[in-house]
């Protein structure tokens, strides 16, 4: 280990993310708590694990159980929207009493129950997907090429309930929009009595297809992709109600909102299903409108498919939703999100609201009249809360953080992530009962941030500096490593990957900063919003306000030679700043940038930009390739090739640009990567090479 370094290190922890346990499910006694995790910070094979009276207990080894197959195409593509770093068991699914838990591997499905912890194969016809029980843990339905099927929990009786009428067509999985950019991953649920189940049917024959290649493998043949670009197509949704004793219920879904926004861009046909769930009340679901400013909860009749509207809402930019929401409670009242001021909750049967200025991130559960959620008041830190009525609004957590739950009857599983690291608690009746171990492990470079607030705007931001720098010695130069998108926050005050990684860029000879603007969550509604129309000038004009204050506490940053970095939506911005910013941005390292927006999904896009037929203007404006012209600083554009989220047309739109402007850069293509780059070799080499791309650049 000592003769290892942070890049090397990084590239082998798969960002420190090994060794964490994740995905928690407490039963709803508070007995039993199910986790996944490796073996340890360096091992990539996911196991499923249960604590229970205060002992960790291994329930599933996938290498002992004979694991060693080829993963289907359709939860390759789920992972990679999942962003899934390891392999082995990486999802699970319980019954409602959490006894009964089932998984797949390469394809096969296994299930095992916690009392008596034996996994058992089932055997199917073909490949498994998404395997989910039922609430009483006597059948399983799961996808297999398309087609939703049930069997029972003993191997018998399997039956498709649903099969796909085209290829194109699947029933149980999420369209490309919905998991990348809606974060909606479950697309069938059962009936509490366990005797139908509420589907989603996705069409996606109206999207356009794409291939994406292997330049380095030209023996094989492209991959076809279905991608909705901005502008484009989207897949056709439906909702079916199916009965185990084959019928069949189509939901009547709404066609187009009745009383939407004016705008410039109005389209109120509902295009997008947010959330499609069953609970004691009845099946529901959340449809959203095209131009994303209408949104209805309906609850379905299951025996017809008729709806009801339950609640409506309306936002003149764009809605977005806290993840966890719509719930009900016990009482009978929804919990849904509200749009204005600070995001946060509304429980509809009280009228009871969070208090402003608390930003909601997810609400986590209910048990009893209880609601538990988290949120931040500080943008740096985010905490667990509860809800109860006669009771209030209670904080559960106070080291400054980055804290999550799970719960279950009393017990309150407390994932907490401090600049110490990560601890996870077992609470019951609020009181601590014991530890789950983090197996991840500590960088070897030592991240020491120093937490600031800049500027008018009180950008939060983050400066990271030599261990060994004294104040006078010499001038330092400056990389700022922001991604400053939206749904992602980085000046945090918690245990992550780019603390590290930015640590070791500033032990190189640098002043590092990382800052959070405008349209970056934790803030609230105005700050979000002022993206709208424009999602680049208001993100570089903080970047270069944030470079101007720090350099005015610290005095001994160059501001003479600044870099920037980033991946991603970060990648977009580096790029943008030295092409509109070239008097405070000296170079600059592109990682996987959207540079042409119209080629970015339909969702993701038009939220912020509205139809790129209608607001040509915004597009033009915000895409890096129209102004190719522009550059006079270095650049390197660094992009996978096999990335289908961000395709590589984007870079090599740009690179062509940027030749035909006779505009000098450097391009990196990474063979056979995707959007995630993992692989040890190139995780490590990239930061190397951007290290050095930057220092030659900047005469460091």
């Amino acid at each position: 280990m000592s003769a290892e370094d942070l890049p090397l290190q990084y590239a082998r922890t798969k960002r420190f993310s090994l060794g964490v346990p994740r995905g928690f499910t407490v039963s709803p006694d508070g007995d039993r708590v199910l986790f996944l995790r490796t073996a340890s910070g360096r091992s990539t094979t996911g196991l499923l694990w249960l604590y229970e009276d205060g002992e960790e207990r291994l329930l599933a080894d996938p290498l002992a159980l004979g694991d060693g197959g080829e993963v289907p195409e359709a939860e390759r593509i789920r992972r990679e929207r999942a962003r899934e770093t390891s392999a082995g068991v990486v999802s699970y699914a319980t019954d409602a009493a959490v006894r009964l838990v089932v998984f797949a591997l390469s394809g096969t499905l296994w299930a095992l129950r916690t009392d008596e912890g034996t996994p058992r194969r089932i055997p199917t016809p073909g490949p498994v997907v998404a395997p989910r029980p039922s609430p009483d843990g006597s059948r399983i339905a799961y996808v297999s090429e398309g087609a939703l099927r049930v069997v029972r929990t003993d191997g018998t009786d399997d039956r498709a309930l649903a099969e796909p009428e085209d290829p194109e067509v699947t029933y149980g999985l999420s369209d490309h929009v919905s998991s990348e950019s809606l974060n909606r991953t479950r697309s069938f649920s059962w009936s509490p009595d366990g005797d139908a189940l509420l589907v989603v049917r996705v069409d996606n024959s109206p999207v356009q297809q794409w291939y994406i290649s292997d330049p380095a493998q030209p023996e094989r043949p492209p991959r076809a992709v279905r991608y909705p670009a901005a502008g484009t197509a989207n897949a056709e949704l439906s909702l079916h109600v199916l009965g185990l004793d084959g019928r069949r219920v189509d939901v009547d879904l709404p066609k187009e909102a009745e009383s939407h926004p004016a705008g410039e861009w109005t389209d109120p046909a509902f295009e997008y299903v947010v959330h499609a769930s069953w609970d004691s009340a009845g099946p529901s679901a959340v449809v959203q409108t095209r131009d994303q400013r209408s949104a209805y909860l309906l609850r379905i009749d299951p025996s017809t498919g008729a709806t009801t509207t339950l609640h409506r809402q309306r936002d003149a930019a764009w809605l977005e939703f806290v993840p966890g929401t719509p719930v009900r409670t016990p009482a009978g009242g929804l919990v849904v999100t509200t749009q204005e001021g600070t995001r946060g909750l509304l429980m509809t049967g009280t009228g009871v609201r969070t208090p402003e200025g608390m930003y909601v991130h997810e609400l986590l559960g209910v048990t009893g009249d209880r609601l538990y959620f988290t949120a931040c008041e500080e943008p740096t830190e985010a905490h667990v809360w509860s809800y109860e009525p006669g009771s209030g609004f209670a904080r559960l957590t106070d080291e400054p953080g980055v804290h999550s739950a799970a719960v279950g009857g009393d017990t309150v599983v407390l994932d907490s992530r401090t600049m110490d690291g990560q601890t996870v608690t077992v609470l019951r009746n609020g009181e601590p009962a014991g530890r789950i171990r983090v197996l991840s492990e500590r960088p070897v470079t030592e991240p020491r941030p120093r937490f600031l607030t800049l500027g008018e705007r009180e950008l939060r931001a983050a400066l990271y500096l030599p261990e060994s720098y004294e104040p006078g010695a010499r001038r330092l130069p400056v990389v700022v490593h922001s991604y400053s998108g939206p749904g992602l926050q980085t000046v945090v005050k918690a245990a992550a990957w780019h603390h590290a990684v930015n640590q070791w860029f500033a032990e190189q000879g640098f002043a590092v900063l990382t800052v959070d603007g405008r349209g970056t969550p934790g803030r609230d509604r105005a700050w979000e919003r002022a993206v709208h129309g424009d999602q680049l000038t208001p993100v570089i004009e903080d970047q270069a306000d944030a470079v101007r204050a720090v350099a005015e506490l610290f005095p001994e940053l160059d501001t003479g030679r600044v870099a920037i970095r980033g991946w991603s939506f970060g990648g977009y911005l580096s790029a943008g700043a030295v092409l509109h910013r070239p008097d405070v941005f000296h170079a600059a390292v592109a990682g996987a940038a959207p540079t042409d927006l119209r080629l970015y999904d339909t969702h993701w896009k038009e939220r912020f930009m509205g139809h790129p037929d209608v607001q040509p203007e915004n597009y033009e404006r915000c895409s890096l390739v129209a102004h190719a012209h522009k550059l006079t600083r270095p650049l390197m554009l660094v992009h996978g090739m096999a990335d289908d989220n961000v395709a590589p047309a984007h870079m090599l739109r740009f690179s062509a640009a940027l030749l035909a402007a006779g505009r000098p850069h450097t391009v990196l293509p990474l063979a056979g990567a995707t959007h995630l780059v993992t692989q040890e070799g190139v995780t490590d080499s990239l930061l190397r090479l951007d290290l050095d791309f930057i220092k030659k650049a900047l005469n460091s």
